[in-house]
């Protein structure tokens, strides 16, 4: 009988979704086919890399590969990390398997062949809400959020969505970190200015419990009814919405993923998942299931330790998730992800969610994002929502 294969899984902490390490790893067994309660093919190592910083990600990845001896490397990991930890993952020549949400333009200025990437690819959203931004509202619109949220590429992408739709002028409004309350969130004197300025829309980032305090006091300042509001991706979804809901408004996102799509792969993740954990399906549940659907074909080479195979067929492995199509190697081509444009209603205590139009996909390797890698050399550590 073959020991179980175990898997190391660097974990940083986050405040706004503590659970996703339960959730990812139950999605992961469940694309396997495999019982998480039950099952014994897999052992999960998970090693906490506090906020998943450089030092202690690299710490965390010595201790699972050189003294647990795990077979695979995986965990939640922010790309700054990357370059550090390869020769420690080249040494031992087993493969690594990161998860990301997707919060940086995947840039790799040497590739290695043993690392792989289950991203989400916020990126993606970000380019294509700001690309029909443009296109619906036209010029004249204005960006807001905190100096946390300004750290990754979510901003940018937006940017170069307008650009790429022809647009040019889009004012930017980072609000000022203060030591001695964090979560300071004054935004009357700027909200004050757009009632008189009125922008064309305004497409707000923020994530967690800033997020709802933005919507609500969005709501409470009349500006809902009166100029077109984006929110991020992770900003509508729906634990983040449900507080919000019983008053009327109206806002518009791009995802890439909606749990109420009707496709029949998407249907059987979510029964899956439902049914196992006793509760709603969330991004994180899928990244983990998406990353099973792969690890389903690779098990039994990865059973007979020939992590040759494993990485070869990773190189250029496809697989058809819920969200569609999904690779994790990024000279494949990182697939293009279906995003969807949303309109978004609060009724009467319930949401409304309704596709309005297919988003415009790029790829990660364009020219047009080399100015972002130029412009933004620095950047947070720690992966999203990783606070």
């Amino acid at each position: 009988m073959n020991a179980p294969l175990t898997v190391g899984f660097l974990t940083p902490y986050s405040g706004i979704y503590p659970y996703y390490h339960a959730h990812l790893v139950t999605g992961w067994l469940l694309g396997m086919g495999l019982d998480p309660a039950r099952q014994r093919t897999i052992q999960f190592i998970p090693e906490y890399t506090n906020q998943g910083s450089l030092k202690a990600s690299e710490d965390a990845a010595r201790k699972l590969l050189f003294f647990n001896r795990v077979d695979i490397l995986s965990g939640l990991i922010g790309y700054k990390s990357i370059p550090d930890m390869v020769p420690i993952i080249e040494k031992e020549k087993k493969p690594a398997f990161f998860f990301d949400m997707g919060e940086y333009v995947p840039h790799f200025p040497y590739l290695s062949p043993d690392i792989f990437y289950a991203s989400h690819q916020l990126w993606q959203s970000q380019y294509a809400l700001g690309h029909w931004a443009h296109s619906t509202f036209g010029g004249g619109g204005h960006m807001i959020m905190p100096v946390y949220e300004a750290g990754y590429h979510l901003d940018n992408t937006f940017q170069q969505g307008v650009a790429a739709a022809g647009g040019s002028s889009l004012q930017l409004n980072v609000l000022p970190f203060d030591p001695n309350d964090p979560l300071k969130l004054d935004l009357d004197g700027i909200f004050n200015k757009w009632k008189e300025e009125q922008p064309a829309y305004v497409h707000a980032i923020f994530c967690g419990s800033m997020g709802t305090r933005f919507l609500q006091q969005w709501i409470s300042s009349g500006l809902h009814k009166r100029i077109p509001l984006l929110v991020h991706e992770t900003m509508a979804y729906d634990d983040i919405l449900d507080d919000i809901k019983h008053i009327d408004m109206e806002m518009y996102t791009a995802q890439l993923w909606m749990r109420e799509d009707e496709s029949q792969a998407n249907r059987a993740f979510v029964k899956k998942f439902e049914t196992t954990a006793q509760q709603p399906a969330n991004i994180y549940a899928l990244m983990g299931y998406e990353a099973g659907l792969i690890w389903k074909e690779l098990l039994p080479h990865a059973k007979k330790r020939d992590w040759d195979t494993v990485k070869q067929q990773l190189r250029t492995g496809i697989i058809q998730g819920p969200g569609g199509e999904k690779n994790f190697y990024p000279l494949s081509g990182f697939a293009l992800p279906n995003t969807n444009i949303i309109k978004i209603s609060t009724v009467r205590n319930s949401l409304h969610k309704i596709i309005i139009d297919r988003g415009k996909g790029m790829r990660f390797d364009a020219k047009e994002f080399e100015t972002i890698h130029d412009a933004c050399i620095t950047g947070w550590q720690n992966p999203f929502l990783c606070i």
